[in-house]
């Protein structure tokens, strides 16, 4: 832990990508240090109590019932009862979280978690098949190819999204402000993920940068971009984290210290047990300090994206614009038991600077900016002007995005703040 590579599962939620699975959390041997231990007097009760009920359903109940299903059952009630996030993997369950990340196979491009009992869309990929066919933040998941999700934890939800590229799946989503359930038809794809996409100056040495995951390799490919923009006389930047549904935690640090001054604290992980308590701070001492920055964020911007905005807006290196975010922010730790199944249990939470937390709570910009135009609703990026800034040159994509009046608020609070600056000189 040292070298302070662990992951971010950091979803309150426990949050998955259905295009690359759960690639943050963390993993470990059954901890050995002291708990304090449950009344004995207590515990004797409860067991006694669990053990009448295995005996009164194998002698009564109409069929036969095996006695691993029965105690499997009752780990996974126990464990879900806790919150939505922690959960009893069986063996194969336990298999199937440990794919390699890097392998490639079908899927939709979102993230999804559990609010409400219900599953719930945290964002939809930038270029995904999700996105392209309109799904959106918050976006309820009702069905799975006419499946009720009513009783589908993270696990089986994920599963039944992943499949063979090029196969079609129709999700049934409730939306906010609708009546009815829309199905969604959406096919599967391969997703390959570009973190740091568009790196330009909009107009008067302002700079404009967006992250649309936080990966291994985030923090290279900024540095790369801001060298770039800086050999065009950077003099200020907007950050754009909106619908970043976040990634590794390292990354999300990586980013941040670019910001910072060393020693700068960026975020901390508190749990029950002592020992999983972490503090990162910035370790750079190159950090680009000497510039303004604005933070774009939206309620689809969580977990990596909102430890970066918090880290700027606590630590008054920047100004965050937008909206509230997310609000995902636990942390769980899976735990091998002996027959090869696993416990994942939310261990710990993360919060920020001066000690808020994360989690349902998300980052609260310094000014409120609510997106216009068609997709005022979801607070996201239409769809139609995305794929316009994808296909279009740099200038036509320059000229896009400033149609964007949340880039443009971010742009005057960046003159604003220039001439400020000048009338202090």
């Amino acid at each position: 832990m040292k070298n302070r590579k662990f992951y971010l599962f950091i979803v309150p939620v426990i949050i998955f990508c259905v295009l690359f699975c759960a690639n943050d959390i963390f993993s470990k041997e059954p901890d050995s240090s002291p708990v304090k231990p449950l009344e004995k007097k207590d515990i004797y009760n409860e067991l006694e109590l669990f053990a009448d009920t295995i005996t009164i359903v194998n002698a009564n109940y109409v069929d036969d019932v095996n006695s691993q299903d029965l105690i499997y059952g009752a780990l996974k009630g126990m464990l879900r009862s806790l919150d939505a996030h922690s959960d009893f993997l069986t063996p194969e369950q336990y298999e199937d979280i440990k794919i390699d990340t890097g392998g490639e196979f079908g899927g939709l491009g979102i993230e999804i978690t559990m609010e409400d009992n219900l599953l719930t869309v945290v964002t939809p990929l930038e270029g995904s098949p999700a996105q392209k066919a309109g799904l959106m933040p918050q976006d309820k998941i009702i069905k799975i190819n006419g499946e009720i999700t009513r009783d589908m934890n993270l696990d089986d939800a994920v599963k039944r999204m992943r499949g063979t590229p090029g196969s079609e799946i129709t999700l049934g989503i409730m939306r906010e402000g609708e009546e009815k359930i829309k199905d969604y038809k959406i096919k599967r794809a391969v997703i390959k993920i570009r973190s740091v996409k568009d790196a330009f100056i909009l107009e008067d040495g302002f700079g404009y940068m967006r992250i649309t995951e936080f990966q291994q390799k985030t923090g290279q490919e900024i540095e790369k971009a801001l060298r770039a923009l800086e050999a065009e006389k950077l003099t200020g930047l907007i950050l754009d984290l909106r619908n970043n549904p976040g990634g590794l935690l390292e990354a999300a640090v990586d980013v941040s210290e670019k910001f910072l001054p060393k020693d700068t604290l960026i975020v901390s992980i508190k749990g029950k047990n002592k020992q999983q308590n972490v503090v990162f701070k910035a370790r750079s001492v190159n950090s680009r300090i000497n510039f303004p920055m604005v933070v774009l964020v939206n309620k689809g911007s969580a977990s990596a994206s909102e430890i970066v905005a918090a880290a700027i807006k606590e630590n008054e290196r920047g100004i965050v614009l937008g909206t509230t975010t997310f609000g995902k922010g636990s942390v769980q730790t899976v735990i091998p038991l002996r027959d090869r199944s696993a416990l994942r249990l939310t261990t710990s939470k993360y919060y920020t600077p001066r000690g808020n937390e994360i989690h349902n709570k998300g980052v609260v910009p310094n000014v409120i900016v609510e997106k216009e135009g068609q997709d005022k609703a979801a607070d996201s990026a239409p769809i139609a002007l995305i794929k316009k800034i994808e296909s279009g040159e740099k200038e036509s994509r320059i000229s896009l995005l400033r149609q964007d009046n949340q880039v443009k608020s971010a742009l005057e609070v960046l003159k604003g703040i220039k001439i400020y600056s000048s009338f202090r000189k």
